[in-house]
């Protein structure tokens, strides 16, 4: 029974991972058009990208036990496609400076996590051994990618608005997060589990915050600064002062022809 279950639940953890990766979509739709990434960052997709290929490589036999991890193999294997896509949209669109930065980031995610794989395969020689090392690699990049929105959230609290914040985004961050922590503790496996012990409140958190400020817009600028209102007098005085020059230069024009006849 227990064994269905946690298929079924990895089954569900599959679908909204998927929906979780493929959430950025729109947000590279609108980079292609613009022909721009402008203040988007490549390491997000970085870090996702890392933690996909862990945890593909945690559920192939090599390091899991047959296809016990099979649903992992699944979603990670899709999020590593989206990842990629991303990355690669991101290096085309970006400034020079930027592709350098993402080019050498992407190639040091490829280095790392080829450097652990052959590790695990050459150095360790037991399933234990190797769920370890790459459950254990693999659980540090996973907390790393459910930390990043929480960059998005001080923006969130600082502004009191959401639009940085998609729902759809938070929504399968928090579904993809429990299911996989259910999986993890189902079936005994504290490296699934962990990771996803601090993802699922971070979802939740965000939530929360969409539900609190999702009605608010962001605050205007004020129209005028203490230093705009010191530009504004200096600027009025200069006007009146240009005016009583020009007062004093039509009173003398005046009283010439007087000054001359007499």
């Amino acid at each position: 029974m227990i064994v269905i279950l946690r298929m079924v639940v990895g089954l569900m953890g599959n679908a909204a991972s998927v929906l979780l990766y493929a959430a950025p979509i729109w947000t590279f739709v609108k980079v292609i058009k613009k022909k721009s990434t402008g203040e988007f960052s490549v390491v997000p997709y970085a870090v996702s990208l890392l933690n996909c290929l862990f945890y593909t490589w945690y559920g192939l036999p090599v390091v899991s036990i047959k296809w016990e991890n099979f649903p992992m193999i699944t979603t990670n294997g899709i999020g590593i496609l989206f990842e990629f896509s991303f990355i690669i949209i991101f290096i085309w669109f970006t400034s020079p400076k930027q592709k350098w930065k993402a080019g050498i980031m992407t190639t040091a995610v490829i280095i790392f996590f080829s450097t652990i794989a052959l590790i695990s395969t050459y150095v360790f020689h037991d399933h234990k051994t190797r769920k370890q090392l790459v459950g254990g690699v693999g659980l540090i990049a996973s907390v790393a990618m459910y930390a990043s929105p929480l960059v998005v959230v001080k923006t969130v609290i600082k502004t009191k608005s959401v639009e940085y914040m998609p729902f759809s985004l938070s929504l399968f961050s928090f579904l993809a997060s429990a299911l996989w922590m259910a999986y993890g503790l189902l079936g005994r496996d504290l490296l699934i589990a962990a990771p996803n012990l601090v993802g699922a409140p971070l979802g939740a958190l965000q939530l929360v915050l969409y539900c609190k400020y999702r009605n608010r817009v962001m605050e205007e600028p004020k129209p005028a600064q203490e230093w705009d209102l010191e530009k504004v007098d200096q600027k009025t005085s200069k006007q009146h002062l240009q005016i009583a020059v020009a007062a004093i230069d039509d009173d003398i024009d005046e009283k010439r022809p007087q000054i001359i006849s007499s």
